[in-house]
């Protein structure tokens, strides 16, 4: 299947992945429709922020996965559907776990459903590296025990079982991508790397949550790379695909790493509401990206530092759009 000439749909587009889809779609020469949630301000989110001839280049459709008649409007006529829309903050689903089974879970039946209905020829359908919670081997493979660590998590884990379904029961021509921890310029201080770059930009001092946990850091190019070769690799519905650099790093040392690349030295403090309950905690991600190099031809071609220059100046650059003094879940 080849992206130029076909029409394809983005959910959640406004959103820091969904941005950087659409520009690389728009680029790559497809017809790139953007289902973005209504919103009274008319804000069409982080697209706004694309170069124009980019912009201009996107079809908006407002409305909610949550809804199947937009969600179904969306769909028409696309050969290929990107699910990306979903509710992502963990902390945030303690306090609204209904709001995340609602949207991440039954919004993606509606796409899932409405996909099947319509012949869609390809869905690629959003996971993440927190499905896996804790690791119990590193690095984790696709076929790693799938542990419900967080309301959000176990919202995921069940979409992502859903697509499986849709898949075995109905032959929907599905792939899971399961991202692990994506950062770039446009992500928002809900995640550690810009509220940390943000912080050290403006504050006397700064605030974390706990720093001993390990990541796997992937850059937002590679992310997206991924995606577009899970849309287009032939014979591959079924399956699930980690999208991960394969190289792991603390919180600690990741903040020191931004540190010392932005030349600034401030006084660390652990914020007992940054900090996840100790069950909840997920203490390591790294991913094996075997299959992705095997299957999609994928490899990441950033490397960390080359990630957090470009993320560094893209906050230096738009500080007014961080609230830095509280804490964003």
């Amino acid at each position: 299947m080849k992206l130029t000439e076909s029409t394809v749909l983005v959910t959640g587009a406004g959103g820091f992945i969904g941005s950087h889809l659409c520009e690389h779609l728009v680029a790559a020469g497809a017809r790139v429709r953007a289902l973005i949630r209504y919103n009274s301000m008319q804000s069409h989110g982080l697209l706004e922020q694309l170069p124009k001839d980019v912009y201009y280049n996107i079809e908006i459709v407002l409305g909610d996965i949550r809804d199947p008649f937009p969600t179904g409007k969306a769909i028409r006529d696309c050969n290929i559907v990107f699910h990306l829309a979903a509710l992502i903050g963990i902390p945030y689903s303690y306090h609204a776990p209904q709001s995340y089974v609602d949207t991440n879970i039954s919004g993606t039946l509606n796409v899932l459903e409405t996909c099947l209905n319509q012949g869609v020829q390809r869905v690629v359908h959003t996971s993440t590296s927190e499905v896996y919670g804790t690791a119990r081997y590193a690095p984790i493979d696709e076929d790693h025990p799938l542990q419900g660590q967080s309301p959000y998590s176990a919202s995921k884990i069940a979409a992502d079982k859903i697509a499986e379904s849709y898949y075995r029961s109905f032959g929907l021509p599905v792939v899971t991508i399961r991202p692990f921890n994506c950062f770039g310029p446009r992500q928002s201080a809900r995640a550690f790397i810009p509220t940390m770059i943000s912080q050290l930009l403006r504050e006397e001092r700064v605030s974390c949550g706990s720093l001993h946990p390990f990541r796997d850091y992937t850059f937002v190019k590679d992310t997206t790379a991924g995606f577009m070769a899970c849309a287009t690799v032939p014979g591959i519905e079924g399956s699930t695909i980690n999208i991960g650099s394969g190289k792991k790093i603390s919180m600690g040392q990741l903040l020191t790493r931004i540190s010392e690349l932005m030349g600034v030295s401030k006084t660390i403090v652990e914020q007992p509401d940054r900090v996840r309950p100790e069950k909840s905690e997920v203490g390591e991600l790294m991913c094996d990206n075997t299959k992705a190099r095997q299957v999609l031809g994928w490899i990441p071609r950033y490397s960390l530092n080359d990630g957090l220059n470009e993320t560094i100046e893209y906050v230096r650059n738009n500080i007014n759009l961080y609230k830095t003094a509280g804490y964003v879940t």
